[in-house]
């Protein structure tokens, strides 16, 4: 086999963030350090011996590759101008460039930002879900069948916003309240699914030359009376530990994993959360097409899974600039 051509110029778009583009500042921390996150990525390029050019997701994007002609854009961008569903737009621009880029292309990308479609995608492919239900205006009717305890969560934005103690109700009048305040402050729709008590299982998929699935149990180390990923664990309580990873092996689960991520068109590499209940079934509970990418100093769950398996953070990025150039067919 021939090895892949290794990319002389490489670009690394990232989000332009300023605080005025996020309706709260819990929004805004899941990606204020994105340049600062951007340039420690860019170290490991250097390591490779690829000097990376910097870039942010604005409106000089397109004729700034176009006039650099990069041979290879590695995409972290989370949001553009603080909306998380304009991030599919990215992959849009490399297209009409014809300029590789590693991530999830167009269709993938817009998927992942609209949760209750990916929901249905999974439950049409026999892919297990919580029963859930969309909800619109904050007055509308709630499904007789659903049963508490219900979590809410916001459609269209991920990095665990506005997952807090707050975000399981027990009861109608909580849950009113809690989509009341999430729909006026967000202007989006509200998911609304069972909230399942068990164990929570991460897994990871990257492309190579095959799909490698790679699973592992998040321990919490909380007394709260439900346990969940939530945005102090994500993003405040980083130092305090408050979660680490162990080794999961279950071949059902890394098979439903495969499918979910063909389902939900990613490619490359993609991130589910998936909740084990106390008789042993699974329930798919997030996904994410383009999940927090960085080393395991930056605390990315991408690194941090993947060191449980002894694959570095180095090796990752190897893989995934290899099956980025494979896929465009650079080839010496």
């Amino acid at each position: 086999m021939k090895k892949m051509k290794k990319p002389k110029k490489v670009a690394i778009v990232h989000s332009d963030i300023k605080r005025k583009y996020f309706p709260t500042e819990e929004q805004y921390l899941t990606e204020k350090d994105a340049v600062k996150d951007a340039k420690v990525i860019a170290k490991y390029f250097i390591n490779l011996g690829i000097f990376p050019k910097l870039y942010p997701a604005n409106s000089v994007l397109p004729q700034k590759l176009k006039k650099d002609k990069p041979d290879m854009v590695l995409n972290l961008v989370g949001s553009i101008k603080g909306e998380e569903y304009l991030a599919a737009s990215i992959p849009g621009v490399m297209e009409l460039l014809e300029i590789p880029y590693t991530g999830t292309g167009i269709l993938g990308e817009s998927l992942s930002y609209n949760k209750f479609l990916v929901k249905k995608l999974l439950q049409q492919h026999g892919i297990p879900v919580p029963h859930y239900q969309l909800i619109n205006q904050y007055s509308e009717r709630l499904d007789p069948t659903l049963r508490f305890p219900l979590i809410s969560k916001l459609n269209e934005i991920h990095g665990s916003v506005e997952i807090t103690k707050d975000a399981i109700s027990e009861n109608e009048k909580h849950l009113r309240d809690r989509l009341k305040f999430l729909i006026k402050t967000y202007n989006q729709s509200v998911l609304v699914e069972e909230f399942i008590v068990g164990r929570e299982i991460t897994a990871l998929i990257v492309e190579s030359m095959h799909k490698k699935v790679y699973l592992a149990e998040r321990i919490f180390h909380t007394e709260d009376k439900y346990v969940i990923a939530s945005y102090d664990i994500q993003w405040r309580d980083k130092k305090y530990k408050k979660s680490h990873y162990e080794k999961f092996n279950d071949s059902v689960l890394t098979e439903y994993v495969k499918k979910a991520f063909d389902v939900t068109r990613m490619e490359d590499y993609g991130k589910f959360d998936v909740r084990l209940d106390g008789s042993g079934r699974y329930y798919f509970i997030d996904s994410n097409s383009n999940p927090y990418f960085g080393p395991t100093e930056l605390q990315a769950d991408i690194s941090l899974v993947l060191k449980l398996y002894g694959v570095s953070f180095l090796e990752i990025l190897k893989r995934l600039i290899a099956n980025t150039m494979r896929q465009y067919e650079y080839k010496i």
